[in-house]
């Protein structure tokens, strides 16, 4: 537990959602407010007890009638040191529920102003953005180049997945006020933000993205040495405006790409060492400190290796494999 305090300047805390990977459009700062009283509860696609995080999948009628569908997560907040003595302090109910010796157990009921729960809305929402946050077996892909070239490659490219999000910030049509830091150069540099993931209240979950300018290159796969001024930019201005802005050394952080990516448009992620980010596994996460390593031993390293990665049983791209009989 440890605030973000003074390293942080106040400001808006508008939020891509997550739907927006698969192809939501965000919501600017001018969008309405989502109709939560309107909201009826269709059913719950997930829990997650380790998240403390509940997806939700709800319907908002319209006045004709019409239901339009939304994903609403609902997320228990990190605690906040400075608000510590005020949850333990100010109008705080506090019900036992067993005692034994030393121990004893309670229930705590904070104050409204104590009680955030953060609140991410995809709406309207897909059944592409049903499907994703349903609970779903998992299958561990082992894709070779060539699988890469006859199977995952024709698949991205027939799909239409949208990252006009992505374009939108590199353009500063859309959050140009929470970039952290940015190198312009349309060849080796990209745009630090803060991930959706991270309500910027305190430095524990901390989770930044960087977006290359390059819109070329859409994952790991296209990695080769001619990429490695822009990597090592990157990794070393990134560690250093996070170190600035919020004080965390490049020794706390974890700094890595997803294979496979949720959109295909290069990115980094950015979060603190000590918090167990969703996509930090090893099935999916390559530290960008490799990655560079490995295209300075070889620059076609990762048109030569097998890479794997795990795919739940409703996506597209399992099926594929499987009609190619490769799992």
């Amino acid at each position: 537990m440890r605030s973000a305090g003074g390293a942080m300047a106040a400001r808006p805390k508008r939020k891509r959602e997550e739907g927006e990977e698969t192809g939501a459009a965000p919501h600017d700062g001018a969008a309405a407010p989502f109709p939560l009283a309107e909201l009826s509860l269709r059913r719950v696609l997930r829990e997650s007890a380790r998240d403390k995080a509940v997806f939700l999948h709800g319907q908002v009628t319209s006045a004709s009638g019409e239901g339009t569908d939304a994903v609403v997560i609902l997320e228990k907040t990190p605690f906040q040191e400075e608000k510590v003595v005020d949850l333990l302090k100010k109008h705080t109910k506090l019900e036992l529920q067993m005692s034994n010796d030393i121990y004893s157990t309670y229930h705590l009921y904070p104050p409204p102003e104590l009680s955030e729960i953060k609140t991410t809305v995809v709406y309207p929402a897909t059944e592409k953005h049903l499907q994703k946050y349903l609970r779903q077996e998992v299958h561990l892909v082992r894709e070779t180049w060539e699988d890469y070239e006859n199977i995952t490659l024709p698949f991205i490219q027939s799909q239409s997945f949208s990252v006009q999000w992505v374009y939108n910030i590199l353009e500063k049509k859309a959050e140009a006020d929470r970039i952290i830091h940015e190198n312009p150069d349309p060849s080796n540099g990209f745009v630090l933000v803060p991930d959706f993931k991270w309500n910027q209240n305190q430095l524990d979950d901390l989770y930044l993205i960087a977006l290359v300018h390059r819109r070329e290159i859409k994952s790991l796969r296209d990695l080769t040495g001619e990429h490695l001024p822009l990597l090592r930019n990157v990794l070393r201005e990134g560690k250093e405006a996070v170190a600035k802005r919020f004080g965390v050394p490049g020794s706390r952080l974890r700094i890595y790409l997803h294979y496979q990516p949720s959109y295909y448009h290069l990115h980094v992620h950015f979060t603190a060492v000590g918090y167990d980010a969703p996509g930090s596994s090893v099935e999916r996460a390559h530290l960008l400190a490799d990655v560079i390593d490995n295209l300075a031993l070889d620059p076609t390293y990762y048109q030569k290796r097998a890479l794997t990665f795990a795919l739940r049983a409703d996506e597209p791209l399992l099926k594929k494999f499987q009609e190619a009989g490769r799992v």
